[in-house]
């Protein structure tokens, strides 16, 4: 039943991801920036909280997830450092994630050796 759950909330994300680049002249990159964005404001008003204790990965992989990992990690750095956590939360607590990108990017693309579209 979890997978379930993840599958639709995930899926319903994506589909208006999807949407909005459909029918609207957004460019991807601002939807994207919009849903991270999106996700710190709902966290904020303690809305996106119980959508990933619902969801779970559903709601913490997509760029939504992202906003919400962001100012997850500036409340705890706020409580613990105080205004100096402003500034050093989003870091701790996205670095995981973004080190993982990167390293299993390099790792993909040493091993399939990507070309230029020709």
């Amino acid at each position: 039943m979890d997978y379930l759950k993840a599958f639709i909330v995930g899926g319903l994300i994506c589909v208006v991801g999807q949407i909005l680049i459909d029918k609207t002249r957004l460019t991807p990159a601002r939807i994207l920036v919009s849903f991270v964005s999106l996700g710190v404001v709902l966290q904020l008003f303690g809305i996106y909280e119980p959508l990933v204790e619902f969801a779970g990965a559903g709601a913490t992989v997509p760029l939504t997830g992202f906003g919400y990992t962001l100012c997850k990690g500036v409340e705890k750095a706020v409580a613990e450092n105080g205004f100096l956590g402003i500034f050093t939360g989003g870091f701790t607590a996205g670095a995981a994630g973004i080190c993982a990108a990167c390293i299993f990017g390099i790792l993909a693309a040493l091993i399939f050796k990507p070309k230029p579209k020709s």
